[in-house]
């Protein structure tokens, strides 16, 4: 990759010199050329990220923290450069402040399965702070991904608290005003989405954050739709923890991220236990390791890591302000385009409304999975269903949706071809009658 100039929008020539550096891009599908609109799904990766995970297994791999050897050292050394690498990436005041994880729905369940740890006694008199129970409220939106409701469902469950949440407009979007309206004094976890997966919302995180903090409530953080697509400082934002997923930033599968204060991991209790996070065992108890050991038990991601963070590089070479207007640029131009095809409903804001660069939206009368396979067979790969939030469909009478979502190396061409598909839609399966 030729690295960009700073401070100036993405030229088509850049773009498509970016496209190059992706090996799965080139081809073609169904007698077309791919044009690659899930990235909201997953993210494609560069060859960079390729060569960087597989240099490591061929010179370096060897298990971390453990052993005296020198491909244990190197390895050891690889892994927590990559932590260091992805701490930078998103203003953690330091690399101690970011866990390893499975994915981002394996953070968020390590951060709910913690609080339920500590509200049955677990971790001692530091863990108190995230003790609840009855009567106490944790507080998501109706927009939510499965990964951000399921969890703080099991914890009311587990711990006797209450669940809450924020109703969406007709459009699936929310304001400050309609989450502080809910946050009071018994309010303990307030957990959303910095960007909706379904209709591109950016959150007020800075309102919601001063409402939260004000009864005392930690703040949890969505950033899987964020962290790859906007610059993101989580220790600015004042949020308590977030979580972040490497397959949706042009990393590896297998690998997440749970970013938290420092002080709250040191005294948050473990959700998986077991080698590499203790520091004394006995038969009858264990003693833990600060975070973030206490918070990776077992053999760790390491080729992932070092994987992911190149992919940051990656991002960082290009500049993550860059990236956030070039796909908002396309999101626009994909509004536009749709606003002028019949029998076309878009979900979130309308154009002309800040929203991140993916559109989700129904077409009248066709199913979205059909809608899916019809753009495929034209070579454009878009994502159908409820997108892992199936409250969300049901508040806006939607079963599923279509959704178009754009990353650093999608094209203007890209975007053209799959509004001319979607304007076709409807003629094919005699909707349009």
């Amino acid at each position: 990759m030729t690295v960009p100039a700073p401070n100036q929008p993405l030229t088509d020539a850049e773009v498509a010199a970016i496209k190059r550096d992706f090996p799965i891009l080139q081809q073609q599908v169904n007698g077309h050329p791919l044009a690659y609109l899930d990235s909201g799904a997953t993210a494609e990766r560069p060859v960079q990220v390729l060569d960087a995970e597989r240099r490591f297994l061929e010179t370096d791999n060897a298990a971390v923290h453990r052993g005296a050897h020198t491909l244990a050292a190197l390895s050891t050394d690889a892994y927590e450069d990559a932590r260091a690498t992805v701490a930078r990436f998103v203003g953690a005041a330091s690399p101690s402040e970011v866990v390893w994880t499975a994915n981002a729905t394996d953070a968020l369940n390590l951060v709910a399965y913690g609080i339920a740890n500590a509200s049955r006694g677990r971790g001692g008199a530091t863990a108190d702070r995230f003790r609840i129970g009855p009567g106490d409220e944790v507080l998501v939106t109706e927009a939510e991904h499965h990964a951000n409701l399921v969890p703080w469902q099991e914890l009311v469950a587990l711990t006797g608290a209450t669940l809450r949440w924020v109703p969406v407009a007709d459009d699936g979007t929310w304001t400050a005003a309609d989450m502080v309206a809910l946050i009071g004094p018994r309010t303990r976890v307030v957990a959303f989405a910095h960007v909706s997966n379904v209709t591109g919302m950016i959150a007020p995180v800075a309102e919601v954050v001063a409402a939260a903090h004000e009864h005392g409530a930690l703040v949890v953080l969505d950033a899987c739709q964020s962290a790859p697509h906007r610059p993101l400082d989580l220790g600015a934002l004042d949020v308590d923890f977030a979580a972040f997923s490497g397959h949706k930033m042009l990393g590896p599968n297998g690998i997440g991220v749970l970013w938290g204060r420092q002080e709250l991991l040191d005294a948050l209790p473990p959700f998986r236990t077991g080698g590499s996070m203790i520091t004394t065992v006995t038969m009858e108890s264990s003693d833990f390791m600060p975070a973030p050991e206490r918070f990776e038990a077992g053999t760790q991601p390491v080729s992932q890591a070092v994987a992911l963070a190149e992919a940051v590089r990656y991002l960082e070479r290009i500049g993550t302000d860059r990236v956030r207007d070039h796909e908002e640029t396309l999101a626009q131009r994909m509004l536009e385009g749709l606003a002028a095809v019949p029998g076309i409903r878009v979900v979130g804001p309308p154009v002309g409304v800040p929203r991140s660069g993916l559109v989700a939206f129904d077409v009248d009368g066709v199913h979205a999975h059909d809608v899916s396979q019809y753009l495929d067979a034209q070579g454009i790969a878009v994502r159908s269903g409820h997108h892992c939030a199936q409250p969300l469909h049901r508040r806006l009478g939607l079963t599923a949706t279509s959704r178009a979502s754009t990353y650093v190396y999608t094209t203007d061409e890209d975007v053209d071809r799959f509004l001319a598909a979607v304007a076709e839609v409807r003629d094919y399966f005699g909707a349009s009658s």
